[in-house]
């Protein structure tokens, strides 16, 4: 892998799926909490304060940024639910990644979070109509975005992280 910035490829963006494609989609939700908390598995404070790529985020703020950015992305499908087109607002998450509950939370709050979030979250996927992935937000930074579009960078976004750990695990032969 030349580009250890993107381990699963760059996120592809996608306006509308396919019902396989939203079911492949959401499973990968599904599986997300388990897969992180595999990735971090034995991982002494060292490791975990481990930068996954030079100039990168350790682990541990990896960790804690899955949950930050998964809780965002499940109220924005929540308002684009329940709203006609809603703006929503973004977040630095460079800014999120350094405040003080990234140091001093064991990632285990995090994982257990983001366990809690994402049944949550996949029931509500799972609960959805063809029709209702149609719906759309407006990002300022991004446009308009369908929940098709939301789902699958989500998707992108959790194998992304899981790899970035599970590639540091492998690169420095932590087992």
């Amino acid at each position: 892998m030349s580009d250890l910035r993107y381990p699963v490829g760059e996120e592809v963006v996608k306006d509308e799926l396919t019902e396989d494609e939203r079911r492949a989609a959401i499973a990968v939700l599904a599986e997300t909490p388990a897969r992180l908390r595999a990735a971090v598995e034995g991982l002494n404070p060292e490791q975990l304060d481990t930068p996954y790529r030079p100039g990168g985020w350790t682990v541990r703020q990896v960790v804690h940024h899955v949950p930050d950015s998964h809780m965002n992305a499940y109220i924005r499908c929540k308002l684009a639910l329940t709203e006609d087109e809603p703006t929503i607002k973004p977040y630095d998450q460079d800014r999120w990644a350094v405040l003080a509950d990234t140091r001093t939370t064991p990632i285990e709050v995090s994982l257990v979070l983001l366990d809690t979030l994402h049944r949550r979250w996949v029931d509500l996927l799972r609960s959805m109509r063809p029709e209702d992935f149609r719906r759309s937000l407006q990002h300022p930074e991004r446009g308009r975005m369908t929940l098709d579009t939301v789902l699958n960078a989500y998707a992108w976004h959790s194998m992304h992280h899981v790899a970035h750990i599970t590639g540091l695990r492998e690169r420095m032969g932590w087992r």
